[in-house]
Formats: C-alpha cells, structure tokens, sequence
C-alpha cells in the first residue's frame, strides 16, 4: 500500500477525526527521457538566455509575469512566501450539499480517506450519516503550499476525496462552442431516430472492459527491448480522407440499421 500524501484532522462542527489521505488513481502513462540518437548518453535542459547565450544556474533565476510584449513584473520569491495560504492539517467541512449540484467537469483527481489511529468509530459515524441524506462534504485544506477545494464522497467502503477546479477555472462552454444551438431545431423524426440509435447503443456499463491499447502495446515494445528482442512492426491505422457530410436522416437508419444486424448476429450466437 502506498504511504499517505497527507494526514491531518478532516472536521465538522466540534467533531474531529484524524484521517490519512491517499492516492485513489495511479496513472499509468508512460514517460521517457531525451538521450543522444545512438542512446548511450541522457540529456538534460539548460537555463540559456537566448539572446547571448549564456548559461544560468537555478540559483541566479527569479520569476516573472508577462504583462506586455517582452516586459515582464518580476516577483520575489519572499513576496510569494508571504502570499501563500497557511501550512496547516486541516480538512475542514465548510458546508454540504447534493452531489448532483456539482457538475463533473469541475472534478479534479481523486484521493482515498482512510481513518487514523482510534478514529474510526467517528469515521464511520460521518459515513453513515453522509450516506443516510445522500449527501456530499464540501471541504477545504492546503496541500504543498496551495489551498484546494473539494468534495468528499460516501462509498460503501469509506470516503472518496475529489479535488475541485474553481468556478473562474472552467471555460464557459457556450463561449468556447460557438455555435447558438437554440436557434437551431430538429424534427421529431430525426429526434426519434437518434433516441431509438441510442436505445440499441445502451448496455450496462463495465468500465474493466475498456483498456488502454496504445500503451499495452508499448509496454510490451519495452519489455521486447528491455531482453534485446525485436518486435513485429504494427502498422498505423489509415484514417483516411476527411469525412464528408451527409444527410442527417440518413446517417442515423444506416446507424440503426447495423445496430440492429449486429444486435441480430451476436443473439444468434449466444443462443
């Protein structure tokens, strides 16, 4: 089990229960590192100044904002030091609310809460009482020098914390669409037809089923590599022209259409 990224006091009310916080997702992207074309060396990155070349070290470096073209606000390092929130332990429940009240693009990563030493009794008694009125916590702490929000989930297993993104953070999204989709209308007949596509597009949802294809495959190049084996080429898919569009109508009783022989074959042989 992974060690806790953080452990401090989760409150609401008078009532504190000691908590350690942990990773709920382990990313499995797979990263390299810059080396020489015949791999024999690593490189690394240089601080340059591009107009005379020369080289800097970290400890000659300050940081700055771009305010214009080519100016930029310097800020000292103690100017930051003094605006950053207070270290602290806490995990404070500042309210609570509906989760459906939160709409998930302002979720973030999520972390797993586990009950610290002697604290679960009152551990459980906050996720009982959570899962009892369907609600969901929404509390406030500091990790590394910056203040998150978040919203802390009862599962039937524990607590489930999920780091908010600020309202001013999220992108409006009529803004970024472009389009005034309520000047635009669809009939009846085509809004039927998509609804009746979707009815044989649904299933029950196992999200196990679903895996990251690219990167098996490149786990498996390195392993190859790793023994000094080759490995057969894979070929890129084709994508092909652009696609060209076509009547709307016709796109969805195509789709309909081989929804429903697929639906037929794969009944046909489960039978």
């Amino acid at each position: 089990m992974s060690r806790p990224i953080w452990s401090g006091t989760l409150s609401f009310g008078l009532v504190s229960i000691p908590v350690d916080m942990m990773m709920g997702v382990c990313e499995k992207s797979i990263h390299f590192h810059m080396l020489s074309k015949d791999g024999h060396c690593r490189l690394r990155r240089k601080l340059v100044c591009p107009d005379t070349g020369k080289e800097y070290d970290f400890a000659e470096t300050t940081r700055g904002i771009e305010v214009g073209p080519n100016e930029y606000a310097v800020v000292e390092q103690s100017e930051i030091n003094r605006l950053k929130p207070e270290k602290g332990r806490g995990l404070e429940i500042v309210q609570f609310a509906d989760l459906a009240a939160i709409d998930p693009m302002y979720f973030d990563r999520v972390y797993f809460l586990r009950p610290g030493k002697e604290s679960g009794k009152a551990y459980k008694l906050l996720l009982d009482a959570m899962r009892r009125e369907r609600k969901c916590a929404i509390a406030r702490f500091v990790l590394r020098e910056r203040e998150y929000l978040s919203a802390i989930r009862a599962l039937e297993e524990g607590m489930a914390l999920h780091t908010l993104h600020y309202s001013d953070e999220v992108e409006a999204l009529n803004e970024v669409v472009g389009v005034n989709l309520g000047r635009i209308k669809n009939s009846s007949a085509e809004l039927n037809m998509a609804s009746e596509l979707m009815k044989t597009m649904t299933k029950p949802l196992k999200l196990e089923e679903f895996k990251d294809d690219y990167r098996l495959r490149l786990q498996e190049l390195i392993a190859a590599k790793s023994k000094g084996k080759g490995l057969q080429h894979i070929a890129a898919e084709d994508e092909g022209p652009p696609p060209r569009t076509i009547n709307l109508m016709e796109a969805l009783k195509k789709s309909l259409a081989a929804g429903a022989s697929h639906n037929g074959h794969a009944r046909r042989r489960s039978a």
